[in-house]
């Protein structure tokens, strides 16, 4: 068996991931800022280490998976209003994230923790900082001394002195202008539910802390993989090596980003003013095809969200539902998803966890299928359809999985009616052909393949599909 490689991100090239401990596979994925409700950025992101995750468990991994929200910050005080104080609009985003998250079967981590639930543990690592001279207290906080870590930049390969300045915190009080804050002094203008007691004065943490003591606290002083939008890099992740390593955490042993979403072209952005709500996109398409779409580019390419890309998606989805349609008819009931996968995909997804070559091998499979299917070769389709399905369920897009029992593959409420339509067409054209009338067969036939509709003539009767 192929040794499983990834892409470090600190280290800048492919390793082989042995993990901290055998048969276990430690992660932390940072999760969303619950101050707005999410775009498909957070979807691209949350599916990326879902498929990861569900591919280590595959290879017989017990995976613990933490995905924090966090659910104090500027942002989200800024946003809250006199009848939605910040805590109410934390847990209300939060909810609406969660429910998209389920709509595209993203499973839940192990845990998830709120940023509020550790400020004991935040407060714990400023002090172990501020003793190893690592930290200090100014009049309106305390910043991380971002020049006493000679390894700081060591994520992202920058030189301080190159590094743009942090934003937390009013540079009068700072030593360095990349000094960043670790505990920010309470505010006169700020509600006094948003801040807690410390040794420094009442306040509350500042960003980069938060995930520091929240992964160390649910997966120890150091863990597997750390992971995130490719945006998160600097500051964010950053900071959060730098102040852990600092505080005597060994922290990450591999850090993986997720590439990001473009709209024509153009990266997604708030400030560009092209982000695509995640409720928008889920309420106008099929979430099957949404999970499939943003899971077949490699996680750590950017994705194109287009029309086309779209159809694109369905248009291939759709080749391979058809095919397990197929295999249900000609069977009588579902192939059971295969445990053994193709050495060929597996192979693809040890490679740095390949979806696109993953998924070619998933193509390549479903058209030797559709051969088998035209030879009657029961047990070769039987076994190709397992297959498919196996590899289907580790990206999370299996139409048959029971996860997926609840929502029909075309998800249309206009399919009820076009099958009753179509039957009526189907049930004529087979009393024109007993008739032997097959010029009404083939006029019916003609018809319906003008409206782009495919008929499959099987020994169990007339197929329809939308071609």
């Amino acid at each position: 068996m192929t040794q499983q490689r990834l892409y470090d991100t600190r280290q800048q090239t492919y390793v082989d991931f042995i993990p901290l401990t055998e048969g276990e596979v430690s992660m932390y994925v940072c999760g969303p800022t619950v101050q707005s409700a999410p775009h498909v950025g957070h979807l691209r992101s949350a599916l990326v280490y879902d498929q990861i995750r569900r591919w280590f468990v595959h290879e017989g991994f017990r995976v613990t998976l933490v995905r924090n929200v966090t659910d104090i910050d500027d942002k989200t005080l800024a946003n809250a209003t006199e009848h939605e104080p910040w805590w109410a609009l934390a847990y209300r985003v939060e909810r609406v994230f969660n429910e998209a998250y389920a709509t595209l079967r993203i499973q839940a981590p192990t845990y998830e923790p709120r940023a509020t639930g550790a400020i004991p543990e935040m407060q714990a690592i400023i002090a172990r900082l501020i003793d190893a001279g690592h930290a200090y207290e100014a009049e309106d906080g305390v910043y991380f001394d971002t020049a006493s870590w000679a390894d700081y930049g060591e994520l992202t390969h920058q030189q301080p002195k190159d590094m743009v300045a942090a934003e937390d915190g009013a540079p009068r009080a700072k030593r360095s202008a990349q000094d960043f804050a670790l505990w920010k002094g309470k505010k006169a203008d700020e509600p006094e539910s948003a801040a807690w007691d410390s040794p420094w004065g009442r306040g509350r943490p500042g960003w980069h802390i938060e995930c520091s003591a929240m992964s160390t606290k649910y997966l120890g002083s150091e863990f597997d993989i750390h992971g995130g939008g490719r945006d998160l890099r600097f500051p964010h992740h950053e900071n959060e090596l730098a102040q852990s390593r600092a505080a005597g955490d060994a922290f990450a042993r591999h850090w993986l980003h997720n590439g990001l979403v473009s709209l024509g072209g153009t990266k997604m952005s708030k400030s560009v003013g092209n982000v695509v709500s995640a409720s928008e996109l889920l309420n106008e398409r099929r979430p099957i095809v949404v999970r499939y779409l943003f899971g077949s580019a490699h996680y750590r390419s950017t994705i194109e969200l287009s029309e086309e890309a779209y159809a694109e998606a369905e248009a291939s989805f759709d080749r391979i539902a058809h095919f397990l349609d197929r295999v249900t008819r000609l069977l009588g009931e579902q192939a059971p998803p295969a445990s053994e996968l193709p050495e060929a995909f597996a192979a693809a997804m040890r490679d740095d966890f390949g979806v696109p070559q993953a998924l070619a091998v998933v193509h390549e499979t479903v058209t030797a299928g559709n051969q088998a299917l035209e030879n009657g070769e029961v047990a070769r389709v039987q076994e190709l359809g397992a297959a498919v399905r196996g590899m289907l369920g580790i990206l999370g897009v299996d139409p048959q999985a029971d996860e997926w029992a609840d929502s029909s593959a075309s998800d249309s409420v206009l399919e009820p009616a076009l099958d009753s339509l179509i039957r009526g067409l189907l049930e004529q054209r087979a009393t024109a052909r007993a008739e032997r009338d097959w010029g009404a067969a083939d006029r019916i036939r003609d018809g319906l393949a003008a409206a782009g509709i495919t008929i499959e003539d099987t020994p169990q009767g007339s197929h329809w599909s939308v071609n």
